[in-house]
């Protein structure tokens, strides 16, 4: 058995889980999440708490397991609490603004680089170095959120670019100045 899928997943007040012939609906005050479960899977609600089991004790089955149990308390955690990334834009003239559904970034490029927002996503400036990339699907948060940082990702030599808030770019000494060559 998997580690991760003997836990339980509580499901907290306010957040319905309904589970019928191998879909789960995950509803609460942010949104809704559907999720279709394998046959090799089971999903059982009792009172509040979700226990995933699998029958076969198999490779596969045991990885199923974990990953199903993941993703059902990601999408329980998603509907009640939600997700979020926070970016920063570090470089001279480097910005940032959301305008009518599309991210603009001002990235050392010739052009803005453009990027539509996923309909499921919301993104918010507060300022125009800083990003946040909110949403109850918490794939769909971080996938977009690697969308925006890889439209310029930090060089090592002057960690300009789109990163992470808190990342830490592990910076290169440049040329050796004075070699004696």
């Amino acid at each position: 058995m998997s580690r991760v899928g003997k836990k339980s997943v509580s499901v907290p007040s306010g957040v319905q889980f309904e589970h019928t012939d191998g879909v789960v609906t995950v509803a609460g005050p942010k949104g809704n999440l559907t999720l279709i479960v394998p046959e090799l899977v089971k999903v059982d609600v009792e009172s509040g708490v979700v226990r995933v089991s699998v029958e076969k004790s198999d490779r596969v089955s045991k990885a199923m397991h974990g990953l199903y149990r993941s993703l059902l308390q990601n999408a329980v955690t998603g509907v009640s609490v939600g997700f979020e990334k926070r970016l920063e834009l570090s470089g001279v003239g480097y910005q940032c603004s959301v305008k009518s559904g599309v991210v603009e970034l001002s990235v050392g490029f010739s052009k803005p680089v453009l990027l539509r927002i996923p309909k499921d996503i919301n993104c918010l400036a507060p300022d125009n170095t800083h990003l946040v990339v909110t949403g109850v699907d918490r794939q769909a948060v971080g996938q977009f959120a690697a969308q925006l940082r890889g439209s310029r990702v930090p060089d090592p030599y002057k960690a300009k670019g789109v990163k992470y808030q808190g990342e830490v770019i592990k910076r290169k000494a440049g040329k050796a100045f004075g070699s004696g060559g």
